[in-house]
């Protein structure tokens, strides 16, 4: 489908059928596009990976920035990698992905405790948890370990979020604030060594593109359907069609922690 003829009915139909599964957007090739953080995250990690003996990898989605830094760490890559997730189509679409270079990918539920022995990792990574358990990561951490993670930021794509939400309240603006997350691995005994920040440019070129992201970032308009919001969608077509792409700006943030070595 040509996104530049296609009617407007058509277009949402596209992006209400394309699967969610994992965190692949190649879909959104031509469609939409964002800005990437300057630190290279995956290639990043592909460094540490190849210094670490054992890894955990949380909340892994599909497994796909794992795949890519395990496979650019090769053949240094860890003795033993585990990943965990926690939405089972994702488990399932990790797994697949993930055991041919030797990896487990273990289903755990984003708010229960890691399934891990104390100290058993050197190496936690992550990228966009939906929020930091610091206690557990230091728990699970050897002394001298290292957590190194993306972490989405405050107000993320906000302007698309407010479009059809309205204008959010002060505090859902201040969600995810790297300062306090920073001040939570503290609390948990954590040395934070390093933390980046960048805003980041995101345009949206149809609304078939608008209605996949809502689907696959479910967090970003928790009730979105296409029907509740079939007015605001019609109204946002029509202003990409007469005033080109949507833009929006996304925030990520890049920790460096280490777990204290003590005497």
């Amino acid at each position: 489908m040509d996104p530049r003829t296609a009617s407007f009915e058509e277009l949402v139909a596209e992006g209400a059928a394309v699967p969610t599964e994992g965190w692949d957007f190649s879909w959104f090739e031509g469609r939409a596009s964002e800005a990437r953080p300057s630190w290279r995250y995956a290639e990043s990690l592909a460094g540490r990976l190849a210094r670490a003996e054992a890894a955990l990898d949380v909340q892994t989605g599909g497994g796909e920035v794992l795949d890519f830094a395990l496979g650019r760490a090769a053949p240094e890559a860890p003795a033993r990698t585990v990943a965990t997730e926690g939405w089972p189509p994702n488990v399932a679409r990790a797994t697949a992905l993930l055991r041919p270079r030797g990896v487990t990918v273990v289903a755990v539920p984003e708010d229960a405790p890691l399934p891990f022995p104390d100290g058993s990792f050197d190496l936690v990574s992550s990228r966009h948890p939906v929020r930091p358990w610091w206690a557990e990561i230091a728990r699970v951490l050897r002394p001298g370990g290292t957590y190194f993670a993306q972490h989405v930021g405050p107000a993320s794509v906000f302007e698309l979020v407010e479009f059809f939400l309205g204008p959010l309240p002060e505090e859902a603006r201040r969600g995810r604030d790297p300062g306090r997350e920073r001040a939570g691995a503290e609390a948990a005994g954590l040395e934070v060594v390093g933390l980046r920040a960048e805003r980041l440019r995101v345009e949206f070129h149809d609304i078939g593109a608008v209605v996949h992201f809502l689907r696959k970032v479910v967090w970003m308009v928790p009730d979105f359907t296409v029907p509740a919001y079939e007015s605001r969608l019609r109204v946002l077509h029509e202003r990409i069609l007469a005033e080109g792409p949507f833009v929006a700006h996304s925030t990520r943030h890049l920790f460096d922690v280490r777990k204290p070595v003590r005497s």
